[in-house]
């Protein structure tokens, strides 16, 4: 690898041991290579859960300018949407 740079990582006794058993199991040629494949896969799930925080901020600054909060009848509602189901149920066949 002509392009990386050494760092040193700190890790529990658990953590170490299993990469020393996924090295020593043929599975990867070494440490790096098991350390490399878990940043590949955090690096997929920070760069989601990054989307999903942006997407929570615009649907939170969008329900805040939506206008001022309102009471609901929870139950009426739930009603509403049951309705609003079997009609769509009814609709689908």
């Amino acid at each position: 690898m002509a392009n990386v740079e050494k760092i040193s990582v700190s890790m529990t006794p658990q953590h170490a041991e299993i990469l020393r058993d996924a090295v020593k199991s043929g599975a990867y040629a070494s440490g790096s290579e098991v350390i490399r494949e878990a940043m590949r896969d955090w690096s997929a799930k920070w760069a989601q859960k990054r989307d999903d925080i942006s997407k929570l901020r615009e649907l939170w600054a969008e329900g805040k300018a939506s206008g001022p909060a309102t009471e609901v009848d929870f139950d009426q509602a739930l009603n509403e949407a049951r309705a609003e189901l079997t009609a769509f149920q009814k609709h689908d066949r």
